[in-house]
């Protein structure tokens, strides 16, 4: 107890600012690991950070968003009753290095390796953290290891390829675990029989789960051409992991038919723990209103769909996760994208290959949501109706978020 004290004593010395933190539950259901997220632009050059709630620590996250070397913002996860209101105290340092926690997300991004012949089968070590491709490379979707930056909460786990189709592979869970690290999304036989998840979806050259595509006027177009595409992981964890997709040079043409002029576009995916949901932001160099852009999920084969024509759009379906069916047994999923209405064109209707719906902007950025559940799952749902159902509800939460505030 004489060291707990003289620690936080120390702690307080060292403090840069104290202040107070309220967040309230404005609907009457129970919520966890519920994001609050506080800039740190007006707290100078914050190196470390304590939040606490009632005199107990709780785990917190600092990230460099523009990779400047300076912490932008600070990040925790709030489990709170409904109609409760909780007061959190967050105390910012100066000096020292942000406080370790238990990882309850995952991101990696691995050079495909094969000359290793001392790796196990499937495994590769050549870790990086950001990849650029010139705009004419031939093939960039073989440079990574499983073709891409891979991220994970205990729930779900999602790899995004690294090519024109930019677009979200799936991967489904028997536990609720970090599995990434171990399986790097090519799960062996014997990770199987101890219960690991694997591969779950066949993408092709759909959105898969709600990629950000061009639009020509009639169909999706993908991210190309470009004068480079990026890959990069901002933030590793422990509460939330970051990664970004950066096209520069992107050309296509205006809706209103103008010639074609380039843009540079920034795709910031969020994954926070204890989420099956992901947070999807757009940003875009210049004005955009002129362009149409796309997103949406691929139309499983035989799926069933569900919308609420308000920017909730879903399916539940099964297929082989792979062109390659002697391997794989048939998959179901769940999948969905929520869209704010604002930014919605139309929705349009279903074909052979995706749900989707057009998408343009007066600013110049786009947010939306995207989250998916494998059948496999031992703690997720199993049929239409419940996915369907699940959807409802977490559309309930989202469209009434915590509301945050700061006293000092």
């Amino acid at each position: 107890m004489f060291l707990l004290c003289l620690t936080l004593l120390s702690n307080m010395l060292l403090a840069s600012r104290t202040f107070t933190v309220t967040v309230s539950n404005p609907i009457n259901v129970e919520r966890n690991d519920v994001p609050v997220v506080i800039s740190l632009k007006s707290y100078g050059d914050v190196r470390s950070a304590l939040v606490t709630q009632n005199g107990k620590e709780i785990a917190c996250q600092l990230d460099d968003l523009d990779q400047d070397e300076v912490f932008d913002e600070l990040c925790f996860l709030a489990d709170i009753y409904g109609k409760e209101k909780k007061q959190y105290t967050v105390e910012l340092f100066d000096e020292g290095e942000p406080r370790q926690y238990p990882a309850r997300v995952f991101a990696e991004m691995v050079m495909a390796n094969t000359k290793d012949k001392t790796l196990k089968k499937n495994q590769q070590n050549n870790f990086i953290e950001s990849i650029t491709a010139r705009g004419d490379a031939a093939y960039t979707y073989n440079l990574q290891h499983h073709h891409g930056v891979d991220f994970e909460s205990e729930l779900n786990g999602i790899r995004i390829y690294f090519d024109a189709r930019q677009t979200l592979d799936l991967y489904g869970k028997y536990q609720k675990r970090l599995e990434l690290k171990e399986t790097q999304f090519y799960t062996d036989e014997e990770q199987k029989k101890q219960g690991y998840g694997d591969d779950v979806l066949w993408v092709g050259q759909t959105f898969g789960l709600g990629a950000f595509r061009g639009w020509d006027g009639q169909k999706p177009t993908h991210v190309e051409p470009v004068k480079t595409r990026t890959q990069r992981i901002i933030s590793y964890g422990p509460l939330r992991t970051i990664v970004e997709l950066v096209d520069c040079g992107w050309q296509l043409p205006t809706a209103n038919g103008q010639k074609p002029t380039a843009i540079n576009m920034t795709i910031r995916y969020t994954q926070y723990a204890g989420h099956r949901d992901t947070d999807v932001d757009v940003f875009f160099n210049k004005n955009v209103s002129d362009y149409r852009f796309s997103t949406g999920i691929i139309n499983v084969k035989g799926s069933e769909e569900f919308s609420d024509k308000k920017g909730l759009r879903a399916c539940w379906g099964t297929d082989y996760p792979a062109a390659d069916t002697t391997k794989w047994k048939r998959e179901t999923v769940g999948l969905a994208v929520l869209v704010p209405v604002k930014y919605i064109v139309s929705e349009e209707p279903a074909n052979k290959d995706n749900y989707a719906y057009v998408l343009k902007t007066d600013t110049q950025s786009i947010s939306y949501k995207v989250t998916y559940t494998s059948a496999n799952e031992t703690f997720g749902y199993h049929s239409a109706n419940e996915w369907f159902y699940y959807l409802k509800e977490w559309r309930k939460e989202v469209d009434k978020p915590v509301v945050v505030k700061v006293a000092d």
